[in-house]
């Protein structure tokens, strides 16, 4: 049968050292999208400033496009106003705003001309209100602002010295960033960091603050193709400060930018974790609001997904020691990208597993395979065969030692054929250390006691082959010498498994 392409991506991605060079550390690959998709749900890549009802004119009615129209082409500067006010209420309506109407009225030349007039601030911040909320819409709506010529005029208003203004600059900017990586090169390209970056003072207003990391890590977002390392590098230093702020949602939003420039190669993790945050991520980690703690997590995954090194930064720095409150939070998200950091660190040499091992994880490995959901039971899989691929045997004793075997066994009758097959992939690595030992006999009745042996039979009439393909051979090279001990007097599973434990 044919093999699962995304399953195939996975296994080849892990880093190459251990026992087996195929089956170590796993990289983020966007074809894993139950994991990798960002929390942060795509309608926040733009944001609309949303009113409740429209403007009326002074005669208590809502004027119509027509008259926006009227009123933005006169010569009379109060009528322009109100035309843009009312252009800008409709922008804002919660439902069905009209944003295709009033681009094919053809408005937003008149409001990106309107964006120079420096002596009419009223009716500038209008103009850059209507823009930014036409430029939340899909792309094509997006595509429209910009190719009207509203990006530089955007950009100059950066240096405005009215807040509001450049505020409201700042915020169409990053949802025109936010609609891909075209717009957010082309942005880069028009020199948008530094002039963003220059407005980042010890006195600059909290509120603004946050519109400014929000666009900041809208520069920082996708990877095909990544942002230019020269750009990365200009935001970093301006990233690590605002991560040492007290605003929740200044940490959020750098929090995420830092999660986006960590998803990618090891170099370009080496890019951030050089800038010394890696600490600060792990405090993060434990910060009280989700909104925080989600994208820190989120960071500190990508960072033990890369080399050794990096890996071991991030164990210096405390992570595993984080570890355990996350793993055993109340949100299943957060413990399934729990799961998947440890499954990292699980694929790193001997050293870093002991010090897992050290730290006490195990047991709430253990745990979350017996009680996690699915997605977090699937990571936690992962972890368990990345450390009996690259642990020693004292390592894989440990772990059997934690009840991971059983939990393992009692997940084998999940429909998932990729969790099947890397939990078989374990269940033959703890063989393999037990073989070493001498010990494959009373292992294999310490399987079948606990009801492994009949799952493994039974995965033998899988419709997958490789499934089918990798029970037979556990069976043929393990079991077929050993009678079953189905004969045995009770309590035999006791007593083998505190032999089987004990000699090994």
């Amino acid at each position: 049968m044919p093999t699962d392409n995304v399953f195939d991506e996975r296994i080849t991605k892990f880093k190459n050292k251990g026992k087996d060079p195929l089956k170590l550390r796993e990289k983020r690959i966007s074809e894993c999208v139950e994991l990798r998709k960002s929390q942060k749900n795509e309608s926040f890549m733009k944001r609309r400033n949303i009113t409740l009802s429209s403007l009326p004119d002074e005669e208590g009615r809502a004027l119509s496009i027509a008259e926006i129209i009227q009123h933005v082409d006169s010569g009379c500067m109060d009528d322009r106003i109100r035309g843009c006010q009312v252009a800008r209420k409709l922008l804002s309506r919660e439902k069905n705003p009209p944003l295709k109407e009033i681009v094919d009225a053809g408005l937003l030349s008149r409001f990106v001309e309107f964006l120079s007039m420096d002596d009419e601030p009223t009716l500038q911040f209008e103009a850059a209100w209507a823009l930014t909320n036409i430029a939340s819409g899909t792309s094509w709506h997006t595509q429209q602002v910009v190719e009207h010529g509203a990006v530089p005029a955007f950009i100059s208003l950066l240096s405005s010295p009215l807040l509001h203004i450049s505020e409201q600059a700042i915020w169409a900017l990053g949802n025109i960033a936010g609609d891909g990586p075209a717009y957010r090169d082309a942005l880069i390209d028009c020199h948008v960091i530094p002039a963003l970056l220059c407005r980042i003072t010890p006195e600059t207003p909290v509120g603004y603050l946050r519109n400014l990391t929000w666009t900041l890590s809208n520069l920082c977002r996708n990877k095909n193709p990544f942002p230019p390392l020269s750009a990365v590098q200009q935001l970093l230093p301006s990233l690590v400060q605002l991560l040492h702020l007290g605003d929740k949602d200044v940490l959020s939003d750098a929090c995420w930018a830092i999660s986006y420039l960590t998803d990618g190669s090891n170099d370009r993790i080496d890019v951030v974790v050089k800038t010394g945050i890696v600490p600060r991520m792990v405090v993060l980690m434990g910060h009280e609001e989700l909104a925080v703690l989600t994208p820190a997590l989120r960071s500190m995954g990508n960072i033990v997904s890369g080399s050794d090194v990096q890996t071991q930064m991030a164990i210096d720095a405390g992570v595993l020691a984080a570890l355990p409150r996350l793993m055993t939070h109340p949100k299943a998200s957060v413990q399934k990208e729990a799961a998947w950091a440890l499954s990292n660190i699980a694929a790193g040499p001997v050293k870093q597993i002991q010090q897992l091992i050290t730290c006490g994880l195990l047991p709430h490995l253990v745990a979350l395979l017996k009680n996690g959901d699915f997605k977090t039971q699937r990571e936690a899989v992962w972890a368990i065969t990345n450390l009996t691929s690259g642990g020693t045997v004292e390592q894989v004793v440990q772990l059997v030692h934690s009840g991971a075997l059983e939990a393992i066994l009692d997940l084998m009758q999940v429909k998932d054929t990729k969790t099947v097959l890397v939990i078989l992939d374990a269940v033959s690595n703890i063989f393999l250390a037990a073989e070493k030992l001498g010990e494959t006999a009373k292992l294999c009745l310490l399987v079948e006691g606990l009801g492994g042996l009949d799952r493994i039979e039974m995965l033998q009439n899988h419709e997958n082959e490789m499934v089918y393909q990798a029970a037979h051979n556990l069976i043929e090279k393990f079991f077929s010498a050993v009678s079953r001990c189905s004969e045995w007097p009770k309590p035999w599973n006791t007593c083998i498994n505190l032999t089987f434990m004990r000699n090994i």
